[in-house]
């Protein structure tokens, strides 16, 4: 019996890129309704609405708690993005089954990593002969190629 098949980089970059058409709408929700909440709380406070700022670590936290709980979500539910079901990929935990919640956040968390090194971590499946990133590694998680589906 074969193994199946994994997903390349450009395949992963792939679905990342669909992702981000979803995630980008989160971020400036999320942004715009802590805005809103800052200015409601300042005119209650009887502060100057106008001069009112999030402080950018606010804004930051915002942006990795969107991202972290989108792909944890989607991870946990359907093992899959909506950019990995058009990429045909999906993301299974060591046993095979969907990761559980704890291991999508940490596979986010390791993600983060993966990153910091000029994208090392996500370069590395490139020279791995089982193609696993860093963070597949470090949260013991496995993305797969599905096969196409027959119509």
């Amino acid at each position: 019996m074969t193994s199946p098949e994994k997903p390349g980089l450009a395949r992963r970059l792939a679905a990342m890129l669909y992702d981000s058409l979803l995630i980008l709408p989160l971020i400036m929700l999320l942004v715009a309704l802590a805005t809103g909440l800052q200015a409601g709380l300042g005119a209650l406070t009887g502060n100057d609405v106008n001069n009112m700022r999030l402080h950018p670590q606010l804004v930051q936290l915002l942006v990795v708690l969107a991202i972290s709980g989108f792909y944890s979500g989607f991870w946990r539910l359907q093992g899959q993005t909506l950019g990995m079901q058009a990429w045909r990929i999906q993301l299974r935990g060591p046993d095979g089954a969907r990761p559980t919640i704890s291991r999508c956040l940490l596979r986010c968390c390791c993600a983060l990593l993966s990153l910091l090194p000029l994208g090392m971590g996500f370069w590395w499946c490139l020279f791995d002969r089982n193609k696993r990133c860093w963070h597949d590694y470090l949260s013991a998680t496995e993305m797969y190629l599905l096969p196409k589906k027959q119509v």
